[in-house]
């Protein structure tokens, strides 16, 4: 017997489409709410930082997380690989995020108030 090796090939423009639109949305939030910045969220300070520093990682993350799963195809891997990929790199990606943040806040306040000593 004689195996069929002709593929099928499937038109992907949906998905495209779908991923396209799904990462416009996000940067174009991501962009005005750059733009304005709704002093709600820029005088709400949430864990030391702004909530608006928050959302910004939030959907930094979301996006970095949507890339990994539409372009590198982990729709189609097992649940351990993607978590292992996944979660690796949410954690590692906002765990920095948030140190940078932080000290970046430290430093500036330095800056603006002039010399601070610690008694260490």
């Amino acid at each position: 017997m004689a195996h069929d090796t002709a593929h099928k090939h499937e038109s992907n423009t949906k998905r495209i489409w779908t991923v396209f639109i799904i990462l416009s949305v996000i940067t174009i939030v991501e962009v005005i709410l750059g733009i304005i910045k709704p002093p709600f969220l820029t005088d709400t300070m949430f864990i030391g930082m702004r909530l608006l520093n928050w959302i910004f990682i939030i959907l930094t993350i979301w996006k970095a997380y949507y890339i990994a799963w539409a372009f590198m195809h982990l729709e189609g891997e097992t649940k351990g690989l993607r978590r292992a990929i996944v979660w690796t790199a949410v954690f590692l990606i906002g765990y920095l995020i948030f140190i940078l943040l932080t000290e970046g806040a430290y430093i500036y306040d330095v800056y603006k108030s002039g010399y601070v000593s610690w008694d260490f």
